[in-house]
């Protein structure tokens, strides 16, 4: 049987990407905590549990999120347009994941790591298109090592 904590950092959890697949930043505890009709408190508390789990990466001066993945808390150099929102990846996988996340066509801002040169990545119909070459420089079984720095 499962307890309330895990009931409720599910409804948490469901709140926070609801609403970050809206408007495509993650909300803050006290958006949550009001969605919710509840004490930021819990809220606040509910994000420790989730970021134990590796579902959201908090910030650590404030404890607010910084990542709910594949999305962004603040600007990244991947900057993604699709369904209507402005939203940031917090890497190249990431940027790519939001289409997919959100089943939508997409236009992703980035520039080459090696030489700036602004570049444009598109998704339609679950297909990526663009000039330039994606890299990983970090296996994925190595990246919640260091997740902020993945």
């Amino acid at each position: 049987m499962q307890n309330s904590a895990d009931d409720f950092d599910k409804r948490v959890r469901a709140e926070v990407y609801d609403a970050t697949m809206r408007r495509g930043a993650p909300p803050r505890s006290s958006e949550v905590a009001k969605a919710l009709g509840t004490d930021q408190k819990n809220v606040r508390e509910s994000f420790a549990r989730l970021a134990s789990a590796h579902v959201i990466v908090l910030q650590p001066e404030s404890g607010e999120i910084l990542m709910a993945n594949p999305f962004s808390a603040v600007p990244t150099p991947f900057h993604v347009e699709a369904s209507g929102i402005s939203a940031y990846g917090n890497c190249i996988w990431d940027a790519l994941g939001i289409p997919a996340m959100l089943n939508a066509d997409a236009t992703i801002h980035t520039s080459c790591a090696d030489c700036g040169v602004a570049v444009q990545i598109q998704v339609a119909r679950g297909s990526v298109a663009g000039k330039g070459l994606l890299h990983f420089a970090i296996p994925a079984r190595e990246w919640w090592n260091d997740i902020v720095f993945t």
